[in-house]
């Protein structure tokens, strides 16, 4: 298991480029060029943000978990790791973290998988499965690339703590963020980036109170 690799980034947030706020339980879709910088912030602590990543020209390249777990042998991510594709491409570099636990096998909610771990109720429950697939349906982006819920791989949860047991199990953990805490990625290519701010309420990934994040992107010139 990898060690947190904590390192704080240079960059100025008054200089970049987009600055925006994404909703607690809401998506947000962005094109992140290479060669650019994206920071996901932690407003309030303690939030998952459940995120995918694709080609931005071509959606069957797509971030890939499998690969980015073989090609670095971690399971957790954090500074210098390397996002990978499952055309064994370099999507993403992670260049500064200041939680340095991010995780890559818990996947998104959805209302089935909320049922079969909390009650029949919960079926019809907000998740991130919905919010991609409202991405995928109303992004002009994810149009023009022909993009439909088969194109939804697993995903990054950003700031969620799920530790693996000796015996291969998950578990779903409060988590180690806090406010203003933050992970930062330079582009490798051009990116698709979908994110989910996790509506979940059921575990204490968002500390059953989901909350804003933060998302800003640099130009390369401003870097």
């Amino acid at each position: 298991m990898n060690q947190p690799k904590l390192i704080e980034s240079q960059l100025d947030p008054r200089h970049a480029i987009i600055d925006e706020i994404c909703a607690a339980g809401e998506p947000w879709v962005k094109v992140v060029k290479q060669g650019q910088t994206f920071r996901i912030v932690d407003l309030e602590g303690n939030q998952a943000v459940d995120t995918l990543f694709f080609n931005a020209h071509n959606a069957l390249e797509r971030y890939s978990v499998t690969d980015t777990i073989r090609a670095q042998n971690k399971l957790y991510l954090t500074t210098d790791s390397k996002l990978c594709s499952n055309f064994g491409k370099v999507m993403l570099t992670i260049v500064a973290d200041t939680c340095g636990r991010h995780d890559t096998l818990g996947g998104a909610c959805a209302a089935e998988s909320n049922t079969v771990r909390y009650a029949l109720e919960k079926y019809p429950m907000h998740s991130c499965r919905d919010n991609f697939l409202h991405a995928l349906a109303h992004d002009s982006t994810c149009h023009q690339l022909h993009m439909s819920k088969r194109d939804l791989p697993n995903n990054i949860n950003f700031f969620m703590n799920v530790p693996v047991t000796e015996e291969g199990r998950l578990e779903f953990d409060d988590g180690i963020s806090a406010p203003g805490k933050y992970v930062e990625m330079r582009a490798e290519m051009d990116v698709l980036v979908l994110i989910s701010n996790c509506p979940q309420l059921n575990n204490p990934c968002n500390a059953y109170n989901p909350t804003p994040i933060q998302l800003l992107v640099w130009d390369q010139r401003s870097n």
